[in-house]
């Protein structure tokens, strides 16, 4: 191979690869967190709990008061 035809291959070659080259860019945006507030109204379960716990107590005091009563 003469001088010119390695010349015109390695020419060929770098346009070739040259195109097939890609190059992409992406623009990254910071994220923004924001908080986030949660209301949740547990008194209906509270209450629902105190009176099954308390509710042995108030049968013992229901029938103190009927005899008392008598």
């Amino acid at each position: 191979m003469t001088l010119l035809s390695r010349l015109l291959s390695l020419v060929l070659m770098v346009l070739l690869f040259g195109g097939c080259q890609t190059r992409h860019e992406v623009d990254v945006k910071p994220v923004e967190v924001k908080p986030i507030h949660i209301t949740i109204d547990v008194n209906v379960k509270v209450q629902k709990a105190l009176d099954d716990f308390f509710s042995d107590i108030d049968a013992q005091e229901d029938k103190i008061m009927e005899k008392l009563e008598k």
